[in-house]
């Protein structure tokens, strides 16, 4: 067990630092110049801006020195704003992300393996085409149509919800809602699928047959099971969701880490769009090496395998 985790943490120490080496390089060969913009400046000045964030010195100097700041924890300094660093713009755009993206997962992870449990139970009847129905446009239909969608119907037609902004719990549902489409949908045809598999299993026989309960055996025995698919793709979800909350953020006017993201690019704001890429992908990893943790927990097998390599 302790090798399992110990090859996974190696893992994604490795694939971290892929990550920053691509983004550092990447980020130095985009053509144009973040200062040009500014308009006309005296050469003296523009020397000026090439020391003070160190594009004067090669670049394996900068990613060396980019590196080490790194690993204590520094960004550097956003080459736009002049209060901010980038550590400041992450530490007050990250919790409005994080708070928005779980709430769509908990209304994901709450109504998708429901909603995919009920269309395996009634295969072929009125709530199992309703259930796919629903995914099917959840998966078909982009999150920023989605939401585009729910501002023109709910918020400004009906008057029910504010069309945008932040404060409020209000606020967040109908982006929580367009956010958390896609997973919902896609956890409902895997726990469909999951689920008929699940009921035609020897062992689900033989618990109806001993006269236990329908109630009893769905819940004990073939939703406990048909779980697991869900659990090891919750990563991948996880993902989707971070990296869709850019748009959605954009389209609500949310002041999160995506909406941050995309000013950046906007403003060419290079060390911005390296912190904040960077900074994704360390959440990213880290939660798909939670959740390999967590499979591992709910599926005792995985145990054996990692510790047979």
């Amino acid at each position: 067990m302790k090798k399992y985790i110990f090859k996974r943490l190696g893992m994604s120490i490795v694939t971290i630092w892929a990550v920053v080496t691509i983004t550092f390089f990447l980020m130095h060969s985009v053509p144009g110049d973040p200062f040009r913009k500014e308009g006309k400046m005296s050469p003296a000045v523009y020397e000026n801006l090439l020391e003070k964030y160190g594009l004067d010195k090669s670049y394996p100097e900068q990613y060396m020195i980019y590196l080490t700041n790194l690993l204590k924890g520094d960004f550097g300094d956003s080459m736009k704003s002049k209060v901010e660093t980038v550590n400041d713009m992450i530490t007050r755009g990250f919790p409005v992300s994080a708070y928005l993206g779980v709430e769509a997962l908990l209304i994901a992870i709450v109504f998708g393996p429901a909603l995919g449990a009920l269309a395996a139970l009634y295969q072929n009847k009125v709530p199992d085409y309703i259930a796919m129905i629903v995914a099917i446009i959840g998966i078909s239909v982009p999150s920023f149509i989605m939401g585009t969608m729910f501002i023109q119907f709910i918020a400004k037609n009906i008057n029910w919800l504010p069309i945008g902004g932040w404060g409020e719990f209000k606020h967040t549902i109908l982006p929580a809602i367009a956010l958390s489409m896609m997973p919902l949908a896609y956890m409902a045809r895997l726990m469909r699928s999951s689920m008929l598999e699940v009921l035609g299993q020897d062992y689900i026989k033989t618990a109806q047959s001993k006269g236990i309960s329908k109630a009893a055996v769905v819940l004990k025995h073939a939703v406990r099971n048909a779980i697991l698919p869900i659990v090891s793709v919750l990563g991948t979800l996880i993902s989707n969701l971070l990296v869709g909350s850019f748009v959605i953020e954009k389209i609500f006017g949310i002041p999160g880490l995506g909406a941050l993201f995309v000013q950046s690019i906007t403003n060419r704001d290079y060390t911005l769009i390296m912190g904040t890429t960077i900074f994704y992908a360390i959440v990213l990893i880290g939660m798909l090496f939670l959740v390999d943790l967590a499979y591992m927990a709910i599926d005792p097998r995985i145990k054996l395998t990692g510790e047979g390599r």
